[in-house]
């Protein structure tokens, strides 16, 4: 039972009688997750949530990924998110496993398979320097079924170049502007287009930038109505939200 479509299925069986209601009830409580001593799969994540559950591999081995992602494939799941992991934890994971490495946002796509993309998401940089972050935003966007514009090094250091693109922004239905330095890139952005906007504030800059902070606190002070920020370098919580945003009940598909 690892998404909604399988729980639809399940109960239109009992309806039809074809199985029972003790057996869909053993086949719920069994569903929920799995315990690997070392992490706990969340299998309802995708039921609840509309995606499947994301790894973080920062901080985990290459066997425990693997014992991760491997379980996960085996219950079916595709597209399975690994973020912030090496090219050498990325090749040891991908003797095991099917894996599609990103090696500039240093993401990985486990069970890469075929993705429905709709809507349109544009990601925005101010400098070529916050493209890991923007590229983790935009994949992270790509394999949850979004459409995605990226738009790279257009910061208010060349406001020429951000313009030539107003087509673009226009016609995006969320867009993420990951930038560093001051910061700016958000609040320019949000003055223009009509759709939410998510600010990445980027630990790119020299020393007075704190890492990312003097951006963070810019984006958090903007003026520009409708911007909304996430933590330093957080890309995949941008394109996570920007893929909620742009799949919103009742948005017509493209």
């Amino acid at each position: 039972m690892d998404n909604k479509h399988d729980i639809l299925t399940l109960l239109k069986k009992v309806a039809d009688r074809d199985v029972s209601p003790e057996e869909a009830l053993l086949e719920l409580k069994e569903a929920p997750f799995e315990d690997l001593d070392y992490a706990k799969i969340d299998f309802h994540r995708s039921v609840r949530q509309g995606a499947a559950e994301v790894i973080y591999g920062a901080g985990k081995t290459p066997e425990q990924i693997t014992g991760i992602v491997s379980a996960m494939g085996e219950r079916g799941c595709r597209n399975v998110l690994v973020t912030r992991i090496g090219q050498e934890t990325a090749d040891l994971v991908g003797r095991t496993v099917p894996l599609e490495y990103h090696p500039v946002p240093r993401l990985a796509v486990a069970f890469p398979g075929e993705q429905t993309r709709r809507g349109n998401i544009v990601v925005a940089t101010g400098g070529t320097s916050d493209m890991p972050v923007a590229e983790e935003a935009a994949l992270t966007a790509e394999v949850m079924g979004n459409k995605v514009t990226r738009l790279y090094d257009v910061g208010v250091a060349g406001l020429h170049r951000l313009l030539a693109n107003l087509d673009v922004l226009m016609s995006a239905r969320c867009i993420v502007a990951a930038a560093g330095m001051e910061g700016a890139l958000a609040s320019v952005i949000g003055g223009l287009a009509d759709c939410p906007v998510i600010a990445v504030p980027t630990s790119v800059g020299y020393g007075a930038s704190f890492g990312g902070l003097s951006a963070l606190l810019s984006m958090l002070n903007s003026c520009a109505s409708g911007c909304s920020v996430v933590n330093i370098d957080n890309g995949f919580g941008a394109g996570f939200l920007a893929s909620r945003i742009n799949q919103m009940e009742g948005l017509e598909e493209e």
